[in-house]
């Protein structure tokens, strides 16, 4: 899939969250979030014919604590959802680094190829990570208002979480069981 297009469908939902919010309030703008996520999800099986398995799990929670909040008129469901998404990638991870299964690995197994030292550290990186973001998450809708939370989640959430993607690179390069194909023509030539 073009990656614009990717971007697009996994962004949009929250970028259009982030509208409806500003113009009509957290109600509307979950209404709209709910649907912009079953939408992207949608397309995303039109164009490839299967799901990818965070955008469906993070579609699955927007529709749970989305409706909660919108049954129950009550903005605590969609504030929270950040931070018991978070605590359970983060627990999910550790537990299953105690129980010798790494997990990121089979998640993300098939797009990389890495020495098990090299999984080791990035799992261990991500649980702290999820964590991380959970407890942000708790202190800034405990303490600020909902327009400020919004954008944390917007625009704070979404670059801390890319520059800390960015920031593992030098992992996975250094822990590639297969060098890029570019680096294996230029040894051979």
């Amino acid at each position: 899939m073009n990656p614009l297009l990717r971007l697009l469908l996994e962004a949009g939902p929250l970028g259009l969250f982030f509208l409806f919010n500003a113009k009509a309030g957290l109600m509307v703008g979950t209404g709209v979030f709910m649907a912009a996520i079953t939408v992207a999800l949608i397309v995303n099986w039109l164009l490839e014919r299967r799901l990818p398995v965070m955008p469906l799990v993070g579609c699955v929670f927007v529709l749970v604590f989305g409706g909660l909040t919108l049954w129950l008129d009550n903005d605590l469901f969609i504030k929270i959802k950040p931070t018991v998404v978070n605590l359970l990638l983060s627990c999910t991870l550790f537990v299953g680094l105690s129980l010798k299964r790494n997990l990121l690995k089979v998640v993300l197994g098939a797009a990389l190829e890495l020495k098990e030292e090299g999984w080791r550290i990035l799992t261990i990186r991500w649980a702290w990570f999820f964590l991380f973001l959970a407890v942000a998450n708790e202190i800034v809708w405990r303490s600020f208002d909902t327009d400020t939370w919004v954008n944390f989640k917007v625009f704070g959430i979404m670059p801390i979480s890319i520059l800390f993607s960015m920031l593992q690179v030098p992992v996975i390069m250094k822990h590639q069981l297969n060098p890029p194909a570019e680096e294996k023509g230029d040894k051979a030539g």
